[in-house]
């Protein structure tokens, strides 16, 4: 998701590279650019899959562009996600910038104008065909701005799902079995409430509590439930039995100490080193948060998809997009299908990030290997469901907000849903 996150695993950086080429023209659109300078944005920390893989990707761009200039901008997530219609609407946008996916981002910046149709580059270098449906999803947007359908507003090179992270030395420490069911995972987290160890690390702050609450909901769920809150496709009913069951089940997870009432105020960062540090035994979270755990965690971990269940939260990566008013935006296709060859998406993979189109065989490292099985399990079984906060503009502080209520017991599971249902309604477009 980040939604408006970056759900606090990266060090967010933005990497703007101006790459000069000697004999290479824009496209018909291409502004009025002069060929030679690539002005690209990204906010992946240096040391995450993405940015070593994007890393890479420069170095690659120079060997195929020959005589490269590279200039640097440092900004962050939310400076660029607060900024990005101003900025984006000038003549300072960029060839090339990383952005959020979903309706309230990508979705509302292809809505007004202010993204290049990337339909026509999609079908002839193959980027179509790269991408399953359920990836496919977040980089199509229709007139007024709805992922799913209509042109191709951006291309993820890398996917991204929740998972259920768990330090296997504190459950052999408290003799408590690993879970592999929903009844078993539940049992371990009642053990170590009695053992004096609250079991999830949360972050009532940020997206983390909202996260655990849909993700309870999922279990009650099918596709059609996700499609018609996600994307418009019938009525969303926020006091069906789906968002009743998440809702009663997350409040009475903080009455039953699964997760400590003193969170609300916990950012995801927190929750992230308080599992790092081995201090909490489970933690519920993306696959942002992989290649950190493997390079910081000085203990036997493991992560397994949420028991029980189809669904889970997930989507393609964040998406590349060109803006409308970039200057060369024949390097910027050129530079996503780089990101996009077997090469880079391989040394994604081996980094602890979750490629696209990586070859399975070169992935060597077992819990790599691990996490994109996984993944393709649940892509397979078309079982990507997104995330809380992106049908609507503003709906994920909404969500922390009315989140936070429930885990200081302010406000009981109706009106919670009272609240997100107001909410969602307001901002759902009309059809």
């Amino acid at each position: 998701m980040l939604t408006a996150r970056r759900r606090g695993a990266a060090t967010a950086v933005v990497l703007a590279g101006s790459l000069l080429l000697a004999a290479c023209g824009g496209s018909d659109e291409g502004g009025s650019g002069d060929g030679k300078t690539l002005r690209l944005w990204h906010y992946e920390g240096p040391n995450s899959a993405m940015g070593v893989a994007w890393n890479a990707a420069i170095e690659e761009f120079e060997k195929t562009h020959p005589g490269v200039k590279v200039e640097y901008e440092e900004k962050g997530f939310e400076q660029i996600q607060k900024t990005a219609p101003m900025v984006l609407n000038s003549s300072d946008a960029p060839d090339l910038m990383e952005y959020n996916k979903g309706n309230a981002t990508a979705g509302q910046l292809s809505e007004q104008g202010l993204l290049t149709d990337l339909t026509g580059e999609a079908t002839k270098r193959g980027w179509d065909k790269k991408l399953s449906a359920g990836v496919r999803t977040t980089s199509l947007y229709d007139t007024n701005g709805v992922m799913g359908t209509g042109k191709w507003y951006g291309v993820p090179n890398y996917a991204e799902y929740t998972m259920v992270f768990y330090n296997k030395d504190l459950f052999a420490e408290h003799n408590i079995a690993e879970p592999k069911t929903f009844d078993e995972l539940t049992a371990a987290m009642d053990k170590f409430v009695e053992a004096g160890v609250t079991p999830l690390a949360n972050a009532g702050a940020e997206y983390m509590a909202q996260q655990y609450l849909y993700q309870l909901a999922l279990t009650k769920a099918d596709r059609s439930w996700v499609d018609a809150y996600e994307l418009y496709k019938g009525k969303a009913d926020l006091h069906d039995e789906a968002w009743t069951y998440g809702a009663t089940t997350f409040a009475d997870w903080v009455k039953k100490g699964y997760i400590s009432k003193t969170s609300t105020s916990t950012k995801a960062e927190d929750a992230g080193v308080s599992f790092i540090q081995g201090k909490a035994p489970i933690l519920f979270s993306g696959s942002w948060w992989f290649g950190r755990f493997q390079e910081e965690a000085k203990f036997d971990w493991d992560s397994m998809l949420w028991p029980d269940t189809n669904l889970t939260l997930g989507s393609g990566g964040n998406l590349w997009v060109v803006p409308k008013n970039a200057k060369n935006k024949e390097l910027a296709y050129d530079f996503i299908d780089i990101t996009m060859s077997e090469k880079i998406q391989n040394l994604l993979g081996n980094n602890g990030g979750v490629p696209v189109a990586a070859d399975a065989d070169a992935i060597t490292d077992p819990k790599s290997k691990t996490l994109i099985e996984n993944f393709n399990a649940l892509s397979d079984r078309d079982g990507l469901a997104f995330y809380p906060d992106w049908p609507v503009t503003g709906f994920y502080d909404v969500l922390v907000s009315e989140t936070q209520k429930l885990i200081t017991g302010s406000a009981d599971p109706d009106a919670y849903l009272d609240a997100l249902q107001e909410a969602y309604d307001k901002g759902v477009p009309e059809r």
